[in-house]
């Protein structure tokens, strides 16, 4: 009787030291397996061809040249990243060997939202100031655009077009201080909008990085002089523009800068919500805050001016048609939350500096567009003033755009 003095099985151990794979020789391409050698000794021809194959490379380091991916754990893989793996485009590893999404999709993502977010944000802004001017009653205003907001997330979610997140006292607490902060800056900039012109407003709030390297700074966060440097631009611009202005009103001007005080902080409070609340997204995030906001709002508004309205319909009934009216209304409340729905899409994945900034060039776009809508005379100063602020905006964004590196190399150190 023959004895077979045959080896075991050859199993590789991959990453753990529990999961075994058997590695299939047709897995190599040619030219590599002929380099490879056959882990079976002294065995006759039949038991050779008999004896399971495992194709091992000559050096360990070849290893590193083929994908390892945890067999039966394919679930955490999102699948626009499996897809993104199939269709061969460019992709990155983590440390972990997980496969990333690419960046040129997230570029291509964020240029559609803030493209979107750009022209919402003018339709907006020509339609409530044409309200504003037949009917200026700016707390009755904001607080429609409120509502339209809130009834429009109430369908998405009620018609399953959008998740609706599952929300408890904590995540209501956390949102109370980002609602009141978003509450004041939207009453605040209507009130500017009814009193002053819609470029001069957005001038103004064109000082938004200001506000915000001011609070970042007290909350801990660190600027280099040339960031502080880049300011000073945007403070004399805005100062030269506010004093050639034409419609300049002190009601006008502090309602601005008001709004830009509520918007920076209701930015940065709601980075912190996103990155606590992992599980609610940026539309999610902005729905809630826009019914919380209309609780704040609408009672105060009835305080403010509630005794007016009634009169002040029927006079804007009179100088337009009732259908235009309500036409007007109804798409400033529309395009009062699109806009703000998209730009808080943008929130989800850049950082409260770079949405000011981004928040910045976009009322460039609009004092353009107000101005040959509603033709303002504009002086030479004025729009001199003008751009020295979008100039010094400009300087503040590359002053800031390493500042993510830096900080990324002081915690690797």
């Amino acid at each position: 009787m023959l004895s077979l003095n045959l080896l075991p099985p050859s199993n590789l151990t991959l990453s753990k030291p529990s999961i075994r794979h058997r590695i299939n020789g047709s897995l190599l391409d040619r030219n590599r397996a002929q380099s490879v050698r056959n882990p079976v000794h002294g065995l006759s021809p039949a038991a050779a061809a008999a004896a399971p194959i495992c194709r091992i490379p000559e050096s360990r380091s070849d290893f590193g040249r083929f994908p390892v991916l945890p067999l039966g754990n394919f679930s955490r893989f999102p699948s626009q990243k499996a897809g993104a793996a199939a269709s061969g485009a460019p992709q990155e590893s983590s440390q972990d060997g997980e496969i990333g999404a690419p960046k040129s999709g997230m570029n291509k993502k964020l240029a559609i939202v803030f493209g979107l977010w750009y022209f919402q944000n003018i339709v907006f802004n020509i339609y409530n100031k044409k309200v504003l001017n037949i009917f200026p009653y700016p707390w009755l205003l904001a607080s429609f655009q409120l509502f339209c907001g809130s009834v429009w997330m109430l369908m998405l979610w009620s018609s399953k077009l959008q998740p609706c997140p599952k929300i408890d006292k904590s995540f209501i607490i956390a949102l109370l201080g980002p609602a009141l902060f978003h509450t004041v800056g939207h009453i605040s900039a209507c009130v500017s909008f009814s009193k002053v012109a819609v470029s001069f407003t957005h001038v103004i709030k064109s000082a938004e990085p200001v506000f915000t390297v001011i609070f970042s700074s007290l909350i801990g966060d660190s600027y280099p002089l040339k960031v502080w440097l880049s300011i000073l631009p945007i403070v004399f611009g805005c100062s030269l523009a506010a004093v050639t202005e034409v419609s300049f009103n002190f009601g006008g001007l502090w309602g601005a800068m008001i709004s830009n005080v509520g918007f920076v902080l209701r930015n940065v409070y709601s980075k912190k919500s996103l990155h606590r609340f992992k599980e609610v997204n940026g539309l999610n995030l902005y729905g809630w805050i826009t019914i919380l906001s209309l609780f704040y709002l609408f009672p105060v508004a009835v305080f403010v001016e509630g005794s007016q309205w009634v009169a002040g319909y029927h006079k804007a009934v009179a100088s337009v048609n009732p259908s235009t009216f309500y036409l007007w209304v109804l798409v400033s409340g529309i395009f009062y939350h699109l806009y703000n729905q998209s730009s808080y899409e943008a929130l989800d994945d850049i950082s409260p500096l770079t949405f000011s900034v981004g928040n910045t060039m976009k009322r460039v776009v609009v004092i353009i567009a107000s101005v040959l809508v509603f033709r303002n005379p504009v002086r030479p100063l004025n729009a001199l003033g003008s751009a020295i602020a979008i100039f010094g905006t400009f300087l503040y964004s590359q002053a800031t755009a390493k500042k993510p590196k830096i900080e990324g190399a002081e915690k690797k150190e």
